[in-house]
């Protein structure tokens, strides 16, 4: 019970530490023709990855879940002014995607099917 407890923790503080670092990076942009979003996009895929290597992983949803919710938490959090006036997601194209994508993406990566369960419990069938 403990090892689980304190799994948990680690993997909030896993969460915690993408949505922080990505917290810092989201904006900053290359310029290639274009301003390309070169955080944005690693800080989204580091999540994406962190959540799918969960779900492969474990057994059930609720590591992913723990690790989702400490991103979100943090994210949520540096949405706020602080007691200076700044503000860490400022309200831009970049600010909405890295406030809504996490969110988006664990959605996406919770709410889908476990196909290994599906694929264990089909019957098999033995030729002649």
């Amino acid at each position: 019970m403990l090892s689980r407890i304190v799994t948990y923790v680690l993997l909030f503080l896993a969460g915690a530490v993408i949505g922080g670092v990505g917290t810092i990076a989201h904006q900053s942009t290359v310029h290639a023709g274009i301003d390309w979003p070169w955080a944005l996009v690693a800080s989204l895929t580091a999540f994406a990855s962190l959540l799918t290597g969960l779900r492969l992983l474990a057994s059930s949803r609720i590591p992913a879940l723990i690790a989702a919710l400490g991103t979100i938490a943090v994210v949520l959090l540096f949405t706020q002014k602080s007691a200076g006036g700044s503000v860490l997601i400022p309200d831009n194209v970049l600010g909405q995607l890295w406030l809504a994508g996490p969110i988006v993406i664990a959605a996406i990566v919770l709410a889908w099917p476990d196909l290994g369960a599906r694929r264990r419990r089909a019957p098999r069938t033995e030729t002649a």
